[in-house]
């Protein structure tokens, strides 16, 4: 995808809460409107895509390993925004590039879950923001196994006393 311009007139865009740091948080060039224009930041679509990724059965969670652990420290502490974790974007005038990394449920089939997820990323980032959608790149990272959950949290209980 081919870079963007800005004139001088673009605002500035509010720092984001991307663990993944991949998202650039400058709006994209302006959408052309009949009584002028509109730009949409790089995180505006991160967000987007990261919710619509959860929305389908059989995604755990979003991010690799080591997102994932700096993410939850970074919730606990009030510092992280989960809702770009594992999530990637390239924000063009009228397009957008999306890549995510996924964890899945176990027993769950790979190949159905890539492509519900890649359905409702592209639905969602071009309904709510008017940019096409040219890729939604999918990388599975881990599957989660029930139980997992479980051995963590007693992990946590019996650390403090």
């Amino acid at each position: 995808m081919a870079g963007r311009t800005h004139s001088e007139q673009d605002p500035p865009a509010a720092a984001s809460g991307d663990t993944a740091g991949a998202a650039r948080d400058e709006p994209s060039a302006p959408l052309p409107g009949e009584q002028g224009s509109t730009t949409i930041a790089d995180s505006v679509v991160n967000k987007v895509a990261g919710i619509a990724a959860r929305e389908v059965p059989g995604v755990y969670q979003l991010g690799g390993s080591a997102a994932r652990a700096l993410g939850n420290v970074s919730e606990r502490v009030g510092l992280g925004d989960v809702q770009g974790q594992g999530v990637s974007v390239e924000v063009g005038e009228r397009q957008a590039a999306v890549d995510l990394i996924l964890v899945v449920e176990y027993g769950e089939s790979i190949p159905r879950i890539a492509e519900q997820v890649r359905s409702q990323v592209i639905k969602r980032v071009e309904g709510i923001t008017g940019l096409e959608v040219t890729e939604v790149n999918i990388a599975i990272d881990d599957l989660h196994f029930p139980g997992d959950d479980d051995h963590e949290t007693v992990f946590e209980e019996t650390r403090v006393s």
